[in-house]
């Protein structure tokens, strides 16, 4: 694990563990399926569909789906009062 200059882990186990659970329960399984629209479309292992859309790739879903995952993970187990670029009380995680 990384330490910060003064030798402190520089990820707390906690979040270290959120990242982690989130990557395992949020991956593409099975193939990718050809719609008749032209869209096309794979699962989630969380039960999502994720597909692309007139203006995103299946790719770009893939990706913002990944990285909310992340950040809900992380917001879940972040100290209170840590500084947030969205702000939000203890009591209004993103569900």
């Amino acid at each position: 694990m990384t330490t910060t200059p003064d030798g402190h882990p520089a990820v707390s186990a906690a979040m270290h563990e959120a990242k982690n659970r989130a990557r395992a329960a949020h991956v593409t399984v099975g193939q990718v399926r050809h719609l008749d629209d032209g869209r096309v479309e794979i699962d989630c292992s969380c039960g999502m569909v994720l597909t692309n859309g007139p203006q995103w790739s299946l790719d770009e879903h893939i990706r913002l789906h990944r990285a909310e995952a992340r950040y809900v993970a992380l917001s879940e187990v972040a100290p209170a009062g840590m500084p947030r670029l969205i702000a939000v009380g203890a009591d209004r995680l993103p569900r």
